[in-house]
């Protein structure tokens, strides 16, 4: 079904520029409302069977088994590169960061929208706002390790692991509501 939405995206693309284009003068409005319904439906169908996607009982359990262990690898990783940084060469934290999250970080970000399939979009928000966090953090780590900003590369990797481990918190103690 969604490639059918996505070829009827597609026809009712090029059907209504080409309608538009035919005649200089007049646009044959039936022609393009025509066109613009066949791209209309196409959309529609493409989000149904996204979201009938997304919401299937196993993909939501193992999205939300890839967020569980996402984040506790992230936590992991962070608190290791807490330990393995010093004074001596803040430049060496983008290189680590850049080999130690991007995985972690890519899973997390993928299957994250079963939170809110699962618990609602509360317990979304409670566990992506301290995410969100981290991540901004570890943004800003990677730039002080660039620029060579050894207090702010310390100072901004403990401030990520604490964000990281309170989205892991809040995610553990999420109880799935009673349907």
């Amino acid at each position: 079904m969604i490639r059918i939405g996505y070829v009827l995206i597609i026809v009712g693309f090029l059907a209504g520029a080409l309608v538009a284009v035919v005649d200089e003068e007049v646009v044959r409005w039936s022609q393009f409302a025509a066109a613009l319904a066949a791209g209309v439906t196409g959309v529609v169908l493409v989000r149904i069977s996204m979201r009938r996607e997304a919401q299937a009982e196993g993909k939501l359990a193992t999205n939300l088994d890839a967020v569980d262990s996402s984040l506790a690898h992230i936590v992991e990783k962070v608190n290791q590169l807490c330990e393995e940084m010093g004074d001596d060469n803040p430049y060496e934290a983008r290189v680590r960061i850049d080999d130690l999250l991007p995985v972690h970080l890519d899973t997390f970000v993928e299957a994250r929208r079963s939170i809110s399939h699962i618990y609602g979009l509360q317990a979304y928000a409670d566990v992506m706002s301290p995410f969100a966090a981290g991540e901004r953090y570890i943004n800003r780590v990677w730039s002080a390790s660039a620029d060579g900003y050894v207090d702010e590369v310390l100072e901004y990797l403990e401030r990520a692991v604490e964000q990281f481990a309170e989205a892991h918190g809040r995610l553990r103690q999420l109880e799935k509501p009673v349907t």
